[in-house]
């Protein structure tokens, strides 16, 4: 399934709707305001929070956790590559999924163990500003990947 996101929108404070192909409202992105440290929620259509994002506030590297019903679900943050930027998303279970790909360029893909699970494309459209996250599995955890890209954007878009 693929999840149609709007670049242009991703500022704290604003509150935008994440489509699936089919054009229905998939996802709402909540950023919250006068908080200590930058927050987002990701909600179902119903409104009910389905992942937490946070900017942790002390870390050695820049990271950003997400977390569902107070747990922390993943930490993601920049892994240390010589030749390519990577990201690694480490998620509560000890597992981890690495992020690579054009990063900037939003062509990137997640993946577990080398198998990609989702990949986050901005070729779909002819507009600048939107991009796709294509969950390739049917029993991925969607919420989870799209929280997982919207980390890394963010991340990658304040370097």
């Amino acid at each position: 399934m693929k999840y149609v996101v709007q670049e242009k929108m991703f500022a704290i404070g604003d509150d935008y709707w994440i489509e699936d192909e089919n054009g229905r409202r998939a996802f709402y992105v909540d950023g919250k305001v006068l908080r200590i440290r930058e927050t987002l929620e990701l909600q179902d259509p119903s409104g009910a929070v389905v992942a937490v994002i946070h900017k942790k506030l002390v870390s050695l590297r820049d990271a950003m956790t997400i977390e569902r019903d107070g747990d922390v679900l993943v930490t993601v943050r920049k892994k240390h590559a010589l030749l390519h930027e990577v990201y690694r998303a480490d998620l509560a279970s000890g597992e981890e999924l690495e992020i690579r790909g054009d990063l900037i360029g939003k062509e990137f893909d997640i993946e577990y163990e080398g198998e990609r699970l989702a990949r986050v494309s901005r070729r779909w459209f002819s507009l600048r500003d939107s991009y796709a996250i294509d969950v390739e599995r049917d029993d991925a955890d969607a919420a989870m990947l799209i929280a997982v890209a919207v980390c890394v954007d963010r991340m990658v878009t304040k370097e």
